[in-house]
């Protein structure tokens, strides 16, 4: 409880404009919260991850890969996803180089964390055993612009701004996998702690929904707000990355979205990637 007697629901997300858009409304009290008093951790995507493994936070931003050992903590959340539709995490490199090259030298590649579902995409792309360092996620571009690793996996906003680094694509993960899917690839969702009971799950999914909605109905105040977090990106490649992944499908993942999720999970799977078979649940 916090001092004013309000139950504390502990939000976590990644300090990005897109999580940062979508949670603007919240961190702002632009909704009426009751008597939850939201607070915002921001951490990094992987630190997200590992600290939903131990159930700490009340909400978090989460990996779909992750969620895939959050299942019995976590319920996921119907609104909040950050699907790639055709478009997702990518691999770069200093010279042009195909991924059937790729797969052929198989250099050790910089990911931002083993939790994350880029690295999962990335093992379902390139097998279980791909050679891999882990890397901060912003750490990844100098990493590969300084030779310290041949290729890098990308994820945030430096999927729109690697050309201006002089780097190359080789692949989009997101790309690929609707070759082999015809699914949007689910890389982020928002998950709530099952043990905080099913009557105030319920009114956080629907705050959560609230807020995205309050952000698209006003974009400019919300994306004014998120470029704070957009680590010196141009507005407008700002506004671009925050269209990409907070849209429709944020709102509410549909029954498209809800079969891509299933669909990457029962692959991974299938794979040995994750322990399953999962049980994935939406709520809200």
């Amino acid at each position: 409880m916090s001092h004013d007697g309000r139950r504390t629901i502990r939000v976590g997300h990644s300090p990005d404009s897109d999580d940062a858009f979508m949670f603007y409304a919240l961190a702002h009290d632009k909704l009426d919260t009751g008597d939850l008093r939201f607070v915002h951790q921001l951490e990094d995507i992987e630190t997200l991850n590992r600290r939903a493994l131990g159930g700490e936070l009340e909400v978090s931003a989460v990996s779909i890969h992750a969620y895939a050992h959050l299942a019995d903590t976590y319920a996921l959340l119907s609104s909040g996803s950050s699907m790639g539709d055709r478009y997702g995490p990518k691999l770069i490199a200093r010279e042009p180089i195909s991924l059937e090259q790729l797969r052929e030298r198989t250099p050790t590649i910089a990911v931002p964390g083993t939790l994350t579902t880029a690295y999962l995409a990335l093992q379902l792309c390139l097998g279980k055993d791909v050679p891999v360092e882990v890397i901060p996620f912003d750490q990844i571009i100098p990493a590969v612009i300084d030779r310290k690793v041949d290729v890098g996996l990308i994820i945030h906003e430096g999927q729109l701004y690697y050309p201006d680094q002089g780097l190359h694509q080789v692949a989009d993960l997101g790309e690929w996998w609707y070759g082999e899917t015809g699914l949007p690839l689910p890389l982020g969702g928002n998950v709530v702690r099952r043990d905080l009971g099913q009557a105030t799950v319920e009114r956080i999914a629907a705050l959560l929904k609230q807020s995205i909605q309050y952000a698209l109905d006003h974009r400019q105040e919300a994306l004014d707000y998120a470029l704070t977090y957009a680590r010196g990106l141009d507005p407008n490649l700002a506004d671009r990355f925050v269209g990409m992944y907070v849209n429709e499908w944020t709102v509410d993942y549909g029954d498209r979205g809800r079969e891509a999720v299933r669909t990457l999970l029962r692959k991974a799977e299938d794979r040995g990637l994750v322990p399953g078979p999962v049980d994935v649940q939406f709520v809200g």
